[in-house]
Parts: structure tokens; C-alpha cells; sequence
């Protein structure tokens, strides 16, 4: 929705970047995926062609996996194969966001749920944060935890903001008097969509949601608010 928003502002180049490690952003886009930064990991290992550093060829490769389209581009960190952990994974995303930020007056990173991209600094040199969570007392407390882990590490964030997700009517006063305690700042709610469930159960990509659907026009008052 953040990239509709900007694209329907005029507002670009963009890149969308899925550092999730299970891809799924292309799917809510719309846009299909080959390769991913992953898969670019993967192959080094084994690959380099001779005469080739790595650093060029990392580069060859993700212009290879950066996934053009019609307002905004596109590329996914994937998964690494096999056992281990995703430090590999996550330090080649950094790299490649180094990459390739110059080139976009707008980046959206779509990151998993949770703190651990953060602790591994894979997000950092934000302008705007959304963390968004659901209306209960846990989250958000995460969503405070968040923001603590955020001040800890000293990232460079130059604001973020709470976006309650899925909430049927208005915020119940015990939810308001806890995100008062935890100080934090609330961007807006979103509310239960019909529309975006159909269009999940149809496979349908929720980018294409129609203007009135609730969601939609709920998303659209927070951005015009936070996003310049």
C-alpha cells in the first residue's frame, strides 16, 4: 500500500526490497521473482567465474535479480539453502541495499516480523519506520520493545511509528492507556477487510485492492500524514 500510495503521489523511482527470508512481497505486488539474494549467496560459493572478483560479480548478479517493473523495482533477499543461520544472508542484503540506494529516491523494505533484522543491523539509515502489530496488550509491548532495541543499538531511524493492524471498530480505552504507559507514537489503525481477505483467497495480488476498499483508504490518512 506504501507503494501504491507513491505511485499514485508521482513519486519515484522506488525500490521495493522483500527482506524477508520467506519471499512473499512479489506476490502481494504482483510480480514474479526468478532470483533472489539469496540464490546470489548461494552460487559464490561455488561460481565466481575466473578473472572475476567477487564484489563484481555480487554486483552482476543483483542487477541480475533487480526484478523491473512499471513504477517501482523490485529485488528479494530469499533464504540460503541448507542449515545454518541467515548472518551471511543478511550481510549480503546490506550490501546490496548499499548498492543500489543511490539510485531510488524512495526505498520500502518489507522485513520479517520481528527484532532479529534489526539486532543484525540489516535495517538502519531510516527516515520512517512503521511497526505495525496488533491491538493486544503483547503487542504492543513488542512494538515498544522494538522501539527500545532500536534506541540500544543507536540505528540511524529518524522516526517510528506504531500502525495497529486488523482492529474492528475503534481502540478499546485499555489498548490507548497502553501505548500511553509505553510512549508510544500511533500512526493510525487499520481496520478487518473483507476485500483483503477475498483477494488472498483468490490469489489475487492485494496491491490491485480497489480505492474504497476500508483498508485502503485507512492506509492512505497515515501516509499522507508521515510520508513526504
Amino acid at each position: 500500500m506504501i507503494i501504491r500510495h507513491l505511485l499514485d503521489q508521482g513519486k519515484g523511482p522506488i525500490l521495493a526490497v522483500d527482506a524477508d527470508s520467506n519471499s512473499n512481497l512479489n506476490e502481494v505486488l504482483g510480480v514474479g521473482v526468478n532470483s533472489t539474494i539469496g540464490d546470489a549467496r548461494e552460487l559464490m560459493k561455488k561460481d565466481v567465474p575466473t578473472g572475476m572478483t567477487k564484489d563484481i560479480w555480487f554486483e552482476y548478479k543483483i542487477q541480475e535479480a533487480l526484478i523491473e517493473t512499471k513504477g517501482f523495482d523490485l529485488i528479494a533477499m530469499g533464504r540460503p539453502e541448507g542449515p545454518g543461520c541467515y548472518c551471511a544472508a543478511n550481510t549480503l542484503a546490506r550490501k546490496c541495499l548499499d548498492l543500489l540506494t543511490g539510485n531510488y529516491r524512495y526505498i520500502v523494505i518489507d522485513n520479517e516480523a520481528g527484532m532479529e533484522h534489526f539486532s543484525r543491523l540489516t535495517t538502519r539509515d531510516v527516515d520512517l519506520l512503521f511497526i505495525v502489530s496488533d491491538s493486544s496488550r503483547r503487542g504492543i509491548l513488542t512494538a515498544a520493545r522494538i522501539r527500545d532495541l532500536i534506541h540500544d543499538l543507536d540505528l540511524r531511524i529518524s522516526r517510528e511509528v506504531l500502525v495497529i493492524n486488523r482492529i474492528q471498530g475503534e481502540l478499546d480505552r485499555e489498548t490507548l492507556e497502553e501505548l500511553k504507559r509505553e510512549n508510544v507514537e500511533l500512526a493510525g489503525t487499520i481496520p478487518v477487510d473483507d476485500a483483503v481477505y477475498q483477494y488472498d483467497l483468490e490469489g489475487k495480488p492485494t496491491f490491485q485492492l480497489p480505492v474504497e476498499s476500508k483498508a485502503v483508504q485507512a492506509a492512505r490518512q497515515i501516509f499522507e500524514k508521515y510520508i513526504q
